[in-house]
């Protein structure tokens, strides 16, 4: 079988990465389209995958209609040679149009409720979409929901365990205490209307914490001056490590926030969207597992963060994401198997509702 996948951030290769080797492991060939975005190209570099650049993407109303066809033909132009029998995504409207000019199936896997534009452009050319229970969109006869969250792809114990040598690499002793903040720049198109907290805010958080344990910062974009020396410097390859080991993470970013829940590591989300409207499921169920802490604004973080810091809370989420990881599946193995007996594995979840409990795995205690 050929697999084309389309990367259009660099979270979506963590998210597949791991079904990649394994379905080259079981002789398929696998042929990457991605974005230039971030660090997305280092990023497949340092796993070692090849890929095919389909651009930076496109600025404004305009600049983002005209890249949408850019990116269609580049995507089929890469297709024209490998010649794809599927077409992978999360949620790329780039990969659902080449697909309908291709003549071949698209999955889609998706977990963001108000990516609505997203959904109008590639919905209609999608055979299948893929979503978390917890997704709160009905997406119609396509969708197929998962027991789990799309970030155990990479953060299931089957598949990642955390390197403590990362500490050395950003200065840090065994068991020293360090917090990760994450800030986002708002670009995304399902970002429009949307925000987390201001300049002063991060100023004022990184004062108030600096007492308790050392500050290490992830920003998309440029810092207040004051906080420059804050920012974190570490290949991306290795921010999962130092997540894993970190006493607290707080940000306005939501899949590292999701990531450190999967961690059980104490975490903070900070988004206007996290009303009661417009929450996404996958935050709702975190918080019902006692994983995740959420704000729409920043009153109330920093007592939050205090609290979080106390004695007691590791071990607490610790023994919550255990329960987690009993009721949820290995994401990654549910993958390959859907993709390998497509469309025949359509029919076989329709025919045996229970079947996809057999991708549930013992979970390895930390």
């Amino acid at each position: 079988m050929n697999i084309l996948i389309d990367i259009g951030h660099p979270a979506h290769i963590h998210y597949f990465r791991n079904a990649i080797r394994l379905w080259q492991r079981h002789g398929h060939r696998v042929l990457i389209t991605a974005r230039d975005k971030e660090v997305t190209f280092s990023l497949l570099r340092a796993y070692g995958l090849p890929y095919v650049s389909r651009g930076a993407g496109g600025r404004g109303l305009l600049g983002k209609l005209l890249y949408l066809l850019k990116g269609d033909r580049a995507i089929i132009r890469a297709a024209s040679g490998f010649r794809p029998d599927v077409l992978l995504s999360f949620g790329s409207p780039y990969a659902a149009q080449a697909s309908q000019w291709l003549g071949k199936p698209h999955i889609a896997f998706d977990d963001t409720e108000h990516a609505r534009l997203e959904h109008a452009m590639y919905l209609p050319f999608t055979d299948s979409v893929v979503t978390p229970v917890a997704f709160r969109k009905n997406m119609g006869n396509k969708q197929i929901r998962f027991q789990g969250f799309i970030e155990l792809c990479h953060l299931h114990p089957a598949h990642f365990q955390p390197d403590p040598a990362v500490l050395t690499m950003v200065g840090l002793t065994k068991g020293e205490p360090f917090i990760v903040l994450r800030f986002v720049s708002w670009g995304a198109s399902h970002d429009v209307g949307q925000q987390g907290i201001s300049q002063a805010q991060k100023i004022s958080l990184v004062r108030d914490l600096s007492r308790y344990a050392r500050i290490f910062i992830s920003s998309e974009g440029p810092l207040p001056g004051e906080l420059e020396p804050y920012r974190l410097t570490l290949p991306p390859q290795h921010l999962h490590d130092l997540l894993a080991c970190a006493r607290l993470y707080i940000g306005e970013g939501s899949t590292t926030a999701t990531e450190c829940a999967l961690l059980g590591v104490p975490n903070i989300l900070i988004s206007s969207l996290l009303k009661p409207a417009t929450c996404p499921g996958v935050h709702l169920e975190l918080a019902r597992y006692g994983l995740q802490s959420w704000f729409t604004s920043f009153d109330g973080v920093l007592a939050r963060a205090v609290a979080l810091l106390g004695e007691g809370v590791p071990a607490d989420y610790q023994q919550r994401r255990q329960v987690m990881l009993a009721d949820t599946i290995d994401v990654t193995a549910f993958m390959v198997w859907l993709v390998e007996q497509y469309p025949d594995s359509l029919r076989i979840l329709t025919e045996q509702p229970d079947f996809m409990d057999r991708f549930g795995a013992v979970p390895v205690s930390p």
